[in-house]
C-alpha cells in the first residue's frame, strides 16, 4: 500500500513494499510470474544497450502484465521506501489510495502531521499537487509529487521544510491547503485503556518494531486482561512483523501457506504466545495483505473473534527484481492462503460478526464479556 511519503511493504519473505493501482488495470501480458518477471528484465536490458532509460522499459512492461500489484520504482525511491519501513519518512503524513475510478482518495491521517494540523480527514479526495491533476496518475509518481523527490539533492537531506500546495474536495467543498514537509515517525502501534478495562491495540501498519510494540504493551496489560486487536485501515506491511505479532498470541503452528513461483512455503508462528487472553480483532475494507494474513490466522486457529467489514482482499506476494539503472521492479510471484486454506487474494477475510464503523468497538466489548472472566 502506498501512502503520501510512505510506501508499506507487505510480501512472504524480507522487507518488500506493494502499491495500489486501479482495479481494472490491463490484463493484457504473460500470465505466468516468471514470464512476467523475464519480460520485465528483457525490456529492461535491451533499453540499457539501447541507450535508453531501464526504467521506462520496465513501466511499458509492467503496465502490459496484467498484474494488478506491479510497479516500478526509482532507486531513490526505493532506497526512501526501506527507511520507511524503519517508521521513518518525510512527507505531510497522508495515506492515500487509487480508487477504480483513477481518483487519490486519502485513506489516513497521521496524528500531529501537516495535514492533521491543516485539518484533512480519511475520505478527502486529493485532487491536484501544486497545480499537478493527480487523477490518473500511478500512486508512486502522486508519492513523488507528495515527499518533493525532485528537490532532493544528491546527498541523504530530504526537503523538510519545503512547502507543498494540494488540491483536495470534500463533498462539494473543494479547497487548497499549502503545507510544510516535515520528517515524520510513523507511531505504528497506539495503545488505549477503555474505562472497562479493555486494552485497545492499534496496529495502523507492520512496520519495523510493531511486534515488538505488540508485545510490550501486552505485558504492561493486566495478564488475563481482555484484548482488542484494531486492524482496521491497516494497509499491510513486513509479514515477518505480522507473522511475530501472531506469535504474541499463539503458541506456535502455522500462520499462513504461500507459493513462490510454484513452490509452496509455510509462515509459522513462535511458541510461547499468550493463548488465553480473551481477544476481538476489528476489520474493515481497508484491512489489506500481511493484515488480512495476520487476521486469518488468528480467526482458523480459534484465537480471536472477528469483528467488522470483509477486509480489502490483497493476498498476494511481491518481490523486488533490480534493474540495470538501479530502479526496482516489482512483480507479483504468488499467493497466500490462511492456515485452513482459504484463499484472501479478490476475496478478502469474513469477519465472525459484521459491525460498521461506529459500532464494531462497542460490540467487541460485549462480546470480550463473553469471551472470559476480567476480574
Amino acid at each position: 500500500m502506498v501512502f503520501a511519503g510512505v510506501l508499506i511493504a507487505g510480501a512472504a519473505t524480507g522487507s518488500f513494499p506493494e502499491s495500489d493501482v486501479p482495479a481494472g488495470k490491463s490484463a493484457a501480458g504473460p500470465a505466468d510470474p516468471a514470464a512476467r518477471h523475464e519480460a520485465v528484465e528483457r525490456a529492461a536490458a535491451q533499453a540499457m544497450a539501447d541507450g535508453k532509460s531501464p526504467m521506462e522499459a520496465a513501466e511499458r512492461a509492467v503496465s502490459r502484465s496484467g498484474d494488478r500489484w506491479a510497479a516500478v520504482y526509482s532507486e531513490g525511491e526505493y532506497e526512501e521506501f526501506q527507511d520507511a519501513l524503519d517508521g521513518r519518512y518525510t512527507g505531510v503524513g497522508l495515506w492515500a489510495r487509487q480508487e477504480a475510478d483513477g481518483g487519490i482518495e486519502v485513506t489516513r491521517v497521521q496524528s500531529g502531521s501537516p495535514a492533521a494540523d491543516a485539518g484533512i480527514r480519511a475520505g478527502d479526495r486529493l485532487r491536484s499537487i501544486d497545480g499537478r491533476k493527480v487523477d490518473g496518475r500511478p500512486v508512486t509518481e502522486v508519492v513523488a509529487l507528495l515527499r518533493g523527490d525532485a528537490l532532493r539533492g544528491d546527498g541523504d537531506d530530504a526537503p523538510a521544510g519545503t512547502t507543498v500546495t494540494l488540491g483536495l474536495a470534500r463533498g462539494t467543498r473543494a479547497w487548497a491547503e499549502t503545507l510544510h514537509r516535515a520528517r515524520l515517525s510513523t507511531d505504528s502501534v497506539t495503545v488505549r485503556r477503555l474505562p472497562d478495562g479493555v486494552t485497545v491495540l492499534k496496529v495502523g501498519a507492520f512496520t519495523k518494531g510493531s511486534a515488538d510494540a505488540v508485545r510490550e504493551a501486552l505485558r504492561a496489560a493486566p495478564a488475563d486482561g481482555r484484548t482488542v486487536l484494531d486492524l482496521r485501515g491497516n494497509s499491510g506491511g513486513l509479514v515477518t512483523e505480522a507473522v511475530a505479532t501472531a506469535s504474541a498470541f499463539l503458541d506456535g503452528g502455522l500462520v499462513a501457506t504461500y507459493d513462490v513461483d510454484g513452490a509452496q512455503r509455510a509462515l509459522h508462528a513462535a511458541s510461547g504466545g499468550d493463548t488465553t487472553r480473551p481477544l476481538v480483532v476489528l476489520v474493515d475494507g481497508g484491512t489489506m495483505s500481511a493484515a488480512e494474513l495476520l487476521t486469518g490466522a488468528l480467526q482458523d486457529r480459534g484465537r480471536a473473534v472477528v469483528i467488522g467489514s470483509r477486509t480489502f482482499g490483497k493476498g498476494s506476494i511481491q518481490m523486488p527484481t533490480e534493474l540495470p539503472d538501479g530502479s526496482v521492479a516489482e512483480l507479483t510471484v504468488g499467493h497466500y492462503r490462511t492456515p485452513s486454506g482459504r484463499t484472501v487474494d479478490g476475496r478478502g477475510i469474513t469477519p465472525d460478526l459484521d459491525a460498521g464503523p461506529e459500532q464494531a468497538l462497542p460490540r467487541a466489548e460485549t462480546v470480550l464479556t463473553g469471551l472470559g472472566d476480567p476480574s
